[in-house]
């Protein structure tokens, strides 16, 4: 296993791995973020960690049910009607769930900063328990680990003839890429608490996120609407959108820190 693992093919299939786990976890450490800013200061930094490294275990678990996750994806059911066609499978279901609740959740959250923009009123609301934070991180990472982890598997399928040297690199793959967001994860999540208009982009990022959930889910249950076949969003373009976003807002919060200062004297 060790020559196979120190092989060329291995590591250059290791680090794509790794890369693809960590651009996918992207939307996780947005979530968890946001998630764990509503607890108490001296929470926040526990429950980003324990939800990443449930988050990892949970991962490793699920790479060694492979089969069952890609059992998911045969239909069970079948709508076929006038205006609907799809073939309902409960990788559609988990993806069509995810969305929909990335969407209630963000949209929920911007309501609550508009209409209570006062931090003294953002105090006084119901603040998410420390269990119910990891459940729901618990919860949105299941539903991306499905997406990653058969992507992961198509990756290294024909890598080698023994699926369980695939296993291993997929499991070390999963294993740097958490650590790698671990020391990333609080960081980002300070900086989006510190500046408001990254929660509400972190949040408007989540609702895209969700939509792009729903329109998978529809891609991969062969759904066609009024005779038109349902697409994926390529999820490219979904990341660059964001990248730009993110790069603009850089740009707009360097502008108002270079503003500052003339305005104080």
């Amino acid at each position: 296993m060790l020559e196979f693992l120190l092989s060329s093919d291995a590591i250059m299939a290791l680090i794509t791995l790794t890369f693809l786990e960590i651009i996918l976890g992207i939307d996780n450490i947005v979530f968890i973020s946001i998630a764990a800013n509503k607890l108490p200061e001296n929470q926040r930094n526990k429950v980003t960690n324990i939800g990443l490294l449930l988050a990892m275990a949970q991962r490793v678990i699920l790479l060694f049910f492979v089969s069952f996750l890609i059992g998911l994806n045969k239909p069970f059911y079948e709508i076929d009607t006038s205006w609907l066609t799809t073939s309902v499978s409960w990788q559609g279901i988990i993806l069509l769930g995810g969305g929909l609740f990335l969407i209630f959740k963000s949209t929920s959250e911007i309501k609550h900063k508009v209409e209570s923009p006062k931090e003294e009123d953002l105090k006084n609301k119901k603040i998410t328990s420390l269990s119910q934070a990891i459940i729901q991180i618990l919860l949105i990472d299941f539903i991306f680990s499905i997406d990653s982890i058969l992507t992961a598997v198509g990756m290294t399928n024909n890598l080698h003839q023994n699926h369980n040297y695939n296993l291993v690199l997929m499991v070390i793959a999963v294993v740097i890429s958490i650590i790698v967001m671990i020391a990333f994860a609080n960081p980002i999540r300070k900086f989006i608490d510190k500046h408001p208009s990254m929660q509400l982009l972190g949040l408007a990022f989540l609702i895209l996120i969700g939509f792009m959930l729903i329109t998978e889910a529809a891609h991969l249950s062969h759904t066609k609407f009024l005779g038109n076949t349902v697409g994926a969003i390529p999820k490219g373009y979904l990341y660059f959108a964001i990248a730009f976003s993110l790069f603009v807002e850089f740009l707009s919060l360097r502008i108002d820190k270079k503003k500052k200062p003339k305005i104080e004297s």
